[in-house]
């Protein structure tokens, strides 16, 4: 997505909601269905006297936090995504469009859009983020990130097909290079993809094959900092360090990628032979923010006022993990869910108060801790100066993510897959699937042909259009 200042050298698309204030309502847009976004646009149910429109790309709400479960075959995408227009249905004064939005023209106060021209009085800008490669967006066909539906089941297509490629080979060094699992980033999204890889090898697949021992998988978590987790005390790092470590995963710190290619990934002058690499290196906002007018910080996120508005247009709001918002320390705060629940929220509240005539306030973010799991009953947590540990800290990831995801639906199905895969050892959504699931898709060239397992150090194969439309 892009958003150009000038009027004149934007496209104006269909006539669609483009009168403002249609029978004297204030207009109110939401680019962007996710945690932010949708938060606020559910923040004014009960105004009557705003017309809502809520635009994304796709028709559902995401809940990010849980796709690592599908992208290592615990979930499927079912259970973790609801239709947005299911959920504000009830809403009588939000509608809900799915599009792409092209430009916003500040000084016309319009969102440009595939399905047409918006007005808005108030713009709510959620746009989100995508994974980062640092200027090395060539390395994406090798090492995809884990942002959508479409990227976790690539990843659990790449995970399952190594073990079935595996199974074939009677090459010892093919044979090794197809069971050895490269993650790159020791955040939260890095460690639980590792410890889920693992604890799926070693349990879940073990009794599975024949010519392979699943348990003799070999996963590297590498991470360029001094320790994996920075967000949490050095206690809890330590401690995932040792959980991991007992799942079978090698984690190695202060070590900075150099390159990724189809057959592993270099740091350095050491070389790591691994088939399946998977990306949880970092993220940067959408391209929506560098057409802002603004200087952006680091990972692309637009710098915001203490209401969360864009610098000289304060009817714009940006949340969520496009934001650059900072707490009373002057810190930059982290691209997290909660972060973009509470923003979004707050906008809301913000845009009402304008209605009333009320000062804005000062956005306030409440830390309520950081959590992560490393596999079955491990997990680490920081709630506050509250350090946990363990089945405990499980037990509290395991209460907030559920309560956390959207539908009732939703929740009664993950608990039911969870204690399932709990109680047996077993992993429930392990379908290979072909997908488009790259951000920074190019014509494919010859090389990008070829498989993704391919042993030849090529480039894997990207889908066609048709063949991405295959179900789940």
């Amino acid at each position: 997505m892009s958003a150009r200042r000038d009027a004149t050298s934007a496209p104006h698309g269909h006539c669609l909601a483009a009168l403002p204030n249609l029978f004297g309502m204030k207009q109110v847009v939401v680019v962007g269905a996710g945690f932010a976004g949708f938060n606020a646009a559910r923040g004014f149910a009960a105004e009557q006297s705003l017309q809502v429109t809520v635009i994304d790309r796709r028709n559902y709400h995401l809940f990010q936090p849980l796709l690592y479960q599908v992208a290592t075959a615990g979930l499927s995408p079912a259970d973790i995504a609801t239709p947005i227009r299911s959920l504000l249905s009830r809403q009588a004064n939000a509608r809900v469009l799915r599009g792409e939005v092209h430009d916003v023209d500040l000084g016309a106060r319009l969102v440009r859009t595939d399905a047409g021209d918006f007005h808005y009085d108030r713009l709510v800008l959620a746009c989100g983020s995508r994974h980062s490669y640092f200027g090395h967006e060539d390395w994406e066909p090798f090492a995809p990130g884990l942002k959508t539906i479409e990227q976790a089941t690539e990843i659990r297509r790449r995970v399952l097909n190594a073990f079935e490629e595996a199974e074939k080979e009677t090459d010892p060094r093919r044979q090794r290079a197809l069971l050895t699992f490269a993650i790159v980033g020791g955040g939260p999204t890095g460690v639980e993809l590792a410890g889920a890889i693992g604890e799926m090898s070693r349990f879940t697949l073990a009794r599975d094959f024949r010519h392979i021992d699943p348990k003799l998988a070999r996963i590297v978590l590498i991470e360029a900092a001094p320790r994996i987790l920075p967000a949490l005390a050095p206690d809890l790092a330590s401690r995932a360090v040792r959980d991991l470590e007992s799942l079978g995963v090698q984690v190695w710190t202060h070590s900075a990628v150099t390159k990724v290619d189809a057959g592993g990934v270099e740091i350095g002058g050491e070389r790591i032979e691994a088939r399946t690499v998977l990306w949880a290196a970092g993220v940067r906002a959408e391209e929506l923010s560098a057409h802002l007018g603004v200087q952006l910080v680091k990972g692309g996120r637009v710098p915001v006022g203490g209401d969360l508005s864009l610098p000289g247009h304060s009817e714009v709001f940006v949340t969520g993990d496009q934001a650059a918002a900072r707490d009373e320390r002057g810190e930059e705060l982290p691209a997290l869910a909660p972060v973009a629940l509470q923003q979004g929220r707050f906008v809301a509240r913000q845009i009402l108060r304008d209605l009333r005539g009320e000062p804005r306030e000062t956005f306030h973010y409440v830390d309520r801790g950081v959590l992560a799991t490393i596999g079955r009953s491990r997990a680490v947590g920081q709630i506050r100066n509250v350090h946990v540990r363990g089945l405990l800290a499980w037990l509290v990831w395991l209460f907030v993510h559920i309560y956390y995801l959207v539908g009732f639906r939703n929740r009664v199905l993950v608990v039911i897959q969870w204690a399932w895969s709990y109680f047996r050892f077993r992993r429930g959504a392990r379908l290979i699937v072909d997908k488009e699931w790259r951000f920074y898709a190019a014509e494919p060239s010859a090389a990008a042909r070829r498989s993704p397992n391919d042993l030849d150090g090529s480039a894997p194969r990207v889908m066609t259009a048709s063949e991405s439309q295959k179900p789940d």
